[in-house]
């Protein structure tokens, strides 16, 4: 059973500063952040690893062994406060080594006919001399779900040489949505560094694809920069708007004050007074239309 969120005040327990490389001193003094809190996860046992490796065929790098022994999984969050109403917004997530589960043997369909993910895999889109050879759904690799990214798509633990797997295969992809592979990186250390640098912004996989994060995204990297980023990925484009926000101004305090409507001057109601311009000569009462001479 696991453990409810804690919150992160200060980070007082050492073994959690260490897990989260001192980020949470960034997120608490950052304007308008608030319930910073993370999923305390027992560490997982060696016979629990030794356990997946023989039952995948697999073996785990030593940097990903060396974080489940730290820990079973991990789960950051935290949210922003505006007007008011609280909105979750960061998200950093591990999954456990329970739940790292290969990628093409979790079915969406329980139909006997259904599409599986190699038949749905573009064999265009190979690699280049910049670009690793991406993996495969079939038999050629082994794939393995390390981040749902909330829906966004997933972070995988990727094996290129297929079964029996060997560590020093390991590369950290990312699949998003349209079932295209981006590569991360190429150790689980440098993408939790990434995942913590970024402080887990909504959609921050996106930006080492070659379309980048969604306006929606941007808006959220501008107010809240990551420690790591090229910001070259924030500039404007000549068809596209991001309105700039001051976080100072976002989350500064408003105290509304009544300003009373003015009011415009009455008139008495048997005045037939002009708008303008001085007043007319009064005219002779014998009608002739000529002044009263004295």
């Amino acid at each position: 059973m696991e453990e409810p969120p804690s919150p992160l005040l200060g980070c007082s327990k050492p073994h959690l500063e260490k897990l989260t490389l001192g980020i949470t001193r960034i997120l608490e003094s950052s304007p308008g952040v608030t319930e910073v809190t993370i999923l305390e996860k027992a560490p997982a046992e060696r016979h629990m690893i030794s356990s997946w490796e023989q039952k995948n065929n697999c073996v785990l790098p030593e940097d990903v062994k060396n974080f489940y022994l730290m820990t079973n999984g991990f789960h950051m969050t935290w949210s922003v406060k505006l007007d008011e109403h609280i909105i979750p917004l960061g998200s950093m997530a591990i999954n456990s080594i329970s739940k790292l589960t290969q990628l093409n043997q979790s079915s969406m369909y329980s139909l006997p006919n259904a599409p599986t993910l190699a038949d749905l895999e573009d064999d265009t889109q190979e690699g280049s001399e910049n670009q690793p050879e991406k993996p495969h759904f079939d038999s050629r690799s082994v794939i393995f779900e390390l981040d749902p990214c909330n829906g966004n798509g997933k972070v995988c633990l990727v094996y290129k040489r297929g079964k029996p797997a060997l560590a020093q295969d390991t590369e950290i992809w990312f699949l998003d949505r349209a079932l295209y592979w981006h590569f991360l990186t190429d150790t689980f250390t440098a993408y939790y560094r990434l995942l913590i640098t970024h402080l887990g912004l909504p959609q921050w996989q996106y930006a080492f694809t070659s379309y980048g994060i969604s306006p929606q995204a941007k808006q959220w990297f501008s107010m809240y920069k990551p420690i790591t980023y090229n910001t070259n990925l924030l500039t404007e484009e000549a068809d596209s708007f991001v309105n700039k926000l001051d976080p100072s101004k976002v989350f500064k305090s408003k105290n509304k004050t009544l300003i009373p409507k003015k009011k415009g001057p009455v008139q008495p109601a048997g005045s037939q007074k002009g708008p303008s311009g001085p007043p007319s000569t009064p005219k002779s009462s014998s009608g002739s239309g000529n002044p009263v001479r004295k």
